[in-house]
């Protein structure tokens, strides 16, 4: 079995930059709407409005199964960055030694 190493520190910024982009995809309908809005009808023709909303209205359903995805992995990325967290600590704890124990322990 191959051992992988992954600093905390890159777990943290992997979950911040998950957390990110799910919020980004949670703003892009609004945005869309207002860009919908923005767009209008110049000239009188609703061409390029139309042409917008036909576009949002197809990647409503991909950005939503892609925001549960993202959601699921961003989930279990900061489970196992708190997992090993913690349990790196309770293991620190349970490995150290107290300055009064090295005259007890045994020496090789």
């Amino acid at each position: 079995m191959t051992d992988i190493l992954i600093e905390y520190s890159v777990l943290n910024e992997l979950n911040g930059s998950l957390k990110q982009i799910i919020v980004e995809l949670e703003k892009a309908e609004e945005r869309a709407t207002s860009l919908e809005g923005d767009i209008g009808d110049p000239y009188g023709r609703d061409t390029l409005r139309e042409a917008a909303e036909e576009f949002e209205d197809g990647w409503d359903d991909r950005r939503a199964a892609l925001k549960e995805d993202l959601m699921k992995i961003q989930e279990r990325v900061e489970a196992t960055g708190k997992g090993w967290a913690e349990w790196d600590a309770a293991a620190a704890k349970e490995l150290a030694v107290e300055a009064n124990e090295v005259d007890t322990m045994p020496r090789a």
